[in-house]
């Protein structure tokens, strides 16, 4: 899915923290300054700026303190470190609010606690392969994590998108994907794995680590790489880490859950994540149609889709979100939008459409304006509220997948010699 402004369909309204300066005092000395950077750690895509980012020690033969539950972290600290239990919260706030990236930056807890950290555990466990910034302001990371099992080592991306007070960071849960769309890049290859919660939570620290110290995240939303709801048992405790006070403090109802329409995972949610908000790519009104763009649609169909968000619906009181990505002369036509409006008809629903962000290799083209002013026009006259996407990353591949696809295909050409 391409980046773009605005997009968490999250109330504004939802509590949480201001934004501007992370909650705390004393802001570590090297928040937001320009820092030394890995030497393949920053690529910027013409005609971007330049911008260095602390990327912390990394070492993937130690455990991540994030891969540990808050139990498991205080047991430690009391049993193995033998310290008082208030010493774990005083770590959290270093990591989540005061930007730390190194045990070694937590100076108000005892050098022997910070060097015994040090030795077992890391905070990051992956690697910036690439950072690249837009001059639209909108910024993406390209992450390798380790090796984990029988995996070879994995890449993701995430992205930063910025929009007047918003900072949305937009994260991966999955090492590619397995749901197929026809017109995305995460999926060409397949699923590797499941992102681990460290894994999650880090991709929101490396991109705090990118804004200025002033500056926080405001809205997440689980748009990236692979289907969300098909990994719960790791997205969920990221994000309450992510909610909590103790974390990076942003409420529920500026997290958005996106998903291809997991019926069952979306009845789940109900039962241990209601406080998120949902979003459902769509795609196509019709079977016959969605089948042939999310061939995982022929398991579900669209008519169990709608039934699942309807309960959501009825659940949690909070409107429906459908995202649309429209792809030139395939699900843009004036049939295609009556027949989203019949589907839609009476509902308390917001439909976000999003022009396709061309992948290189595949056969799909961005629509007209003309073209999508009139679907747009199709759905409003029938009464569907209807949000239009402002893409945003054009020139640094921003849509889902596409910059680990071209780093990839660069080594490959690079290792034959062409």
């Amino acid at each position: 899915m391409s980046a773009e402004s605005g997009s968490s369909p999250a109330d504004e309204s939802g509590g949480g923290p201001p934004l501007g300066r992370p909650d705390g005092t004393g802001l570590i000395a090297s928040a937001g300054r320009s820092l030394p950077v890995l030497s393949n750690a920053v690529e910027v895509a013409a005609p971007s700026r330049t911008r260095q980012t602390e990327l912390g020690v990394v070492d993937p033969r130690k455990p991540s303190w994030l891969s540990i539950s808050a139990a498991e972290q205080e047991r430690w600290v009391t049993e193995v470190a033998g310290q008082p239990k208030f010493r774990r919260k005083q770590i959290e706030k270093w990591i989540f609010q005061q930007r730390a990236t190194s045990f070694a930056d937590m100076t108000d807890l005892p050098l022997a606690l910070r060097e015994r950290l040090a030795a077992e555990f890391s905070i990051f466990t992956g690697q910036v392969v690439r950072h690249q910034i837009s001059k639209d302001g909108t910024e993406k990371l390209l992450l390798e994590f380790p090796p984990m099992g029988r995996h070879g080592a994995g890449r993701i991306e995430c992205v930063l998108i910025r929009e007047k007070l918003r900072r949305t960071i937009c994260v991966s849960s999955q090492v590619g994907c397995g749901m197929g769309c026809v017109f995305c890049a995460s999926g060409l290859d397949g699923v590797d794995r499941s992102l681990q919660v460290n894994e999650i939570l880090e991709q929101m620290l490396r991109i705090t680590g990118v804004l200025p110290a002033e500056e926080r995240l405001s809205h997440i939303v689980m748009m990236g790489m692979g289907e969300p709801l098909a990994n719960l048992a790791n997205v969920l405790p990221a994000l309450e880490v992510a909610s909590s006070d103790f974390g990076l403090g942003i409420s529920p109802r500026r997290i958005t859950i996106s998903t291809v329409g997991l019926t069952k995972s979306i009845d789940r949610l109900l039962e241990v994540g209601k406080r998120y908000q949902l979003a459902i790519s769509l795609h196509a009104p019709t079977n016959s149609l969605r089948n042939q763009i999310v061939p995982t649609n022929e398991k579900i169909g669209v008519e169990g889709i709608m039934e699942a968000a309807a309960r959501f619906k009825r659940e949690t009181g909070r409107r429906l979100t459908f995202e649309y990505v429209l792809l030139g002369g395939i699900n843009d036509t004036l049939e295609a939008a009556e027949d989203l409006a019949d589907l839609l008809a009476g509902q308390d629903a917001l439909v976000n459409i999003i022009p396709y962000n061309p992948v290189a290799g595949l056969p799909y083209a961005t629509p007209s304006n003309h073209a999508i002013a009139r679907f747009r026009k199709v759905l409003e006259d029938r009464g569907v509220v209807v949000k239009c996407r402002q893409r945003k990353g054009d020139d640094i591949d921003a849509a889902c997948g596409q910059l680990r696809r071209m780093v990839a295909k660069s080594s490959v050409e690079i290792a034959n010699g062409s």
